[in-house]
């Protein structure tokens, strides 16, 4: 039996075949059939993908750092599910097929140059942020034991997947209205979880102007960084990352949504009575995926354990960051309690950069509290369309979607 590593080398290289097949069966030029050939078959030893799931990139930054600016730096978060590939953006091309009339591949160059660039700023954040709180203050949870800081505010530029795609013709005409689904595949490097990483988003969602859903060839004004997905990703804004597929090969418009792992198995909010691997199995296949996130908030200065000195008039001061849940964005209000949810005071919303509905926001306040040990201070958020982060959120065996009240603990006040 194949060792998993050149199973999903052989399983790339098929699919790769495939491909060429069907840009030739729908006629596209010879020449760039055989361009296509001579690419492949000269992709250097070190462009193969290798199973190295060892040196898989997980990080969240300090998060005092991460709230030093409205937006990230290129040392923001890493959620991975596979190794970092290397891909040589010139001769990197971007299947698109299914329920479509006129399917094609595309290049990156294309992609950027004959297509309006649209520019979204918008927050980008793993369904398992905030998994520790729930894990510690909640019960055990299984996956990445993320604090507050797997989330990131950026500023995407590309292609809308909506232009790309009427391109192709759907074969639907009423796309806003359709059930169909998009799905998106990385083909790179095999998974912890599967051979390949493909998840799927609603047809309508990438259809629709107002979502804002792009193929980002930049990031804050310059390409992509390999490690946030040079030379395409998928932007989903206002839905969780794992939709945001990196290192794009495949858009396929489908009836259902991707069968992979990653979209059946991951990233779904169980009920608490799926309460372990074995009871969750009755769940995986009725239950919904996760797309839009909710209303959030979290206390960033001071962090958990901090010792910070009371001021002359009796007050500390408190930062943070909220965001809105889905396109329900901006922010309206933060509320900080200093005295474990007693009492609560107004933030102030730093809005000296432009907002948008899908960003983040950054806030801050001077408020009145009690010298003494172990206090814990509270956050939370409302957004335009009046959500407000409850408490605790409901506790789920996957530890995703976790939205209680944000919160340093254990704070000494002198």
């Amino acid at each position: 039996m194949l060792q998993p590593g050149l199973r999903a080398a052989f399983k790339a290289a098929f699919r790769s075949l495939l491909s060429l097949i069907r840009d030739f069966l729908i006629r596209e030029p010879f020449a760039f059939i055989l361009n296509r050939i001579k690419e492949y078959l000269a992709m250097d030893k070190a462009d193969t993908p290798r199973l190295g799931l060892a040196e898989i990139l997980n990080r969240e930054p300090p998060i005092k750092e991460l709230v030093s600016s409205f937006l990230t730096t290129k040392d923001g978060y890493y959620r991975n599910h596979s190794i970092i590939p290397q891909i040589n953006g010139a001769r990197h091309f971007i299947t698109v097929d299914g329920e479509v009339e006129a399917p094609f591949s595309i290049s990156v160059s294309q992609l950027r140059n004959e297509f309006p660039q649209h520019e979204v700023v918008c927050a980008l954040q793993c369904a398992g942020n905030r998994r520790h709180t729930m894990r510690t203050k909640l019960k055990e949870v299984h996956g990445v034991d993320w604090a507050d800081g797997a989330i990131m505010n950026c500023k995407w530029k590309g292609p809308r997947l909506r232009d790309v795609l009427m391109r192709a013709q759907l074969k639907n005409k009423n796309p806003e209205q359709s059930l169909l689904n998009v799905a998106f595949a990385c083909f790179q490097a095999p998974c912890e979880d599967d051979d390949y990483y493909g998840v799927s988003i609603e047809l309508w969602r990438a259809m629709k102007m107002s979502e804002e859903v792009i193929l980002a060839l930049d990031m804050n004004d310059e390409p992509l960084p390999p490690e946030y997905g040079f030379p395409v990703r998928v932007v989903v804004p206002g839905v969780a990352g794992a939709r945001w597929v990196k290192w794009l090969d495949r858009i396929t418009v489908q009836a259902d949504e991707s069968p992979n792992f990653y979209q059946q198995h991951d990233y779904k909010v169980l009920p608490p009575e799926a309460s372990t691997w074995e009871l969750a199995e009755d769940y995986w296949k009725t239950v919904p995926s996760i797309q839009e996130m909710p209303v959030n908030s979290v206390v960033a200065c001071p962090d958990d354990g901090d010792t910070i000195k009371l001021s002359s008039d009796g007050c500390i001061e408190v930062k943070g960051f909220a965001v809105p849940a889905g396109s329900q964005g901006p922010i309206v209000r933060v509320e900080v309690s200093t005295d474990g949810g007693e009492n609560w005071v107004d933030a102030e919303l730093q809005d000296d950069k432009p907002q948008s509905k899908w960003s983040w926001t950054l806030w801050k306040v001077r408020a009145k509290a009690e010298k003494g040990q172990g206090k814990t201070i509270y956050c939370r958020a409302t957004d335009g369309g009046g959500n407000t982060q409850p408490e605790f959120s409901q506790w789920n065996i996957r530890g995703v979607v976790y939205n209680g009240y944000g919160a340093s603990w254990d704070v000494n006040v002198v």
